[in-house]
């Protein structure tokens, strides 16, 4: 497969497929060839890994132009999803906000500024901090959370975190296996109403979610844990391509 770059007025990026050619044109603003070449390799190397999810190829490079698109603004990710799903919202974030695969030193001038501020602890940090791509997973603020639960209700645990930290022109990655967890719908509307796209990223039915949804990347399972088994592929899939997008090429 190969992926061609064109360029529209649309900020919103699509991709228009044809099958008879094997080719995903992807709408976005302006790529090289050498990023051509990697996002290529990820599609090609993921639909070969996991031929089933050929169904869901269209959306998930949808999703990803979505993100890319949102971190080439200033803007940031929030993920939430329960159970298994939280435990990936907390995977996902992990790749982004430090190295994944790619070495992701800070900036010449702020390492220097580190280490005029303490020469010791500056310095190590100079070597050792990370560039990340800011993602905030609401599974993971306890304290918050459960007075959301106790004090209104359950249905409010992730809206009401997306209502604070959100800002309009975030993305929003709903992980749900049946795309009808509530906490997650309700979510998505105050995402939807303060300009924030919304990535459902679901089981085979999708759910309520579809209808809650920017885009929507259904893999073509039933079972729960199925589900989960092709969501972790996807959402690896995603980092390193936003990770080698940010921080750098390929290293196989």
């Amino acid at each position: 497969m190969s992926i061609e770059y064109t360029r529209e007025a649309e900020d919103m990026c699509t991709v228009a497929k044809e099958p008879q050619q094997g080719v995903c044109k992807l709408t976005l603003n302006g790529k090289n060839d050498v990023m051509n070449e990697r996002l290529s390799h990820h599609v090609t190397v993921l639909m070969q890994r996991h031929p089933s999810l050929a169904a869901v190829e269209k959306d998930f490079v949808n999703a990803y132009l979505l993100m890319e698109q949102c971190y080439l603004n200033g803007k940031k990710l929030l993920v939430a999803g329960n159970g298994g799903s939280a435990a990936d919202s907390e995977h996902v974030t992990g790749e982004l906000m430090k190295r994944f695969r790619l070495k992701r030193p800070v900036d010449p001038a702020f390492a220097e500024r580190l280490r005029e501020t303490d020469p010791v602890r500056g310095a190590y940090l100079a070597d050792s901090l990370e560039k990340s791509l800011t993602a905030i997973p609401l599974v993971a603020h306890e304290a918050l959370a459960t007075a959301c639960i106790n004090d209104v209700s359950g249905k409010n645990m992730f809206a009401q975190q997306l209502f604070g930290f959100g800002q309009e022109g975030d993305v929003f990655l709903a992980i749900s296996t049946s795309g009808n967890s509530e906490n997650i719908l309700y979510a998505a509307v105050v995402a939807r109403a303060m300009g924030i796209k919304v990535i459902g990223l679901t089981g085979a039915g999708g759910g309520k979610l579809v209808e809650k949804s920017d885009i929507i990347v259904r893999v073509p399972e039933t079972e729960t844990y199925m589900i989960q088994e092709l969501h972790l592929p996807i959402y690896h899939s995603w980092c390193l391509m936003l990770e080698e997008r940010f921080f750098g090429g390929r290293q196989d």
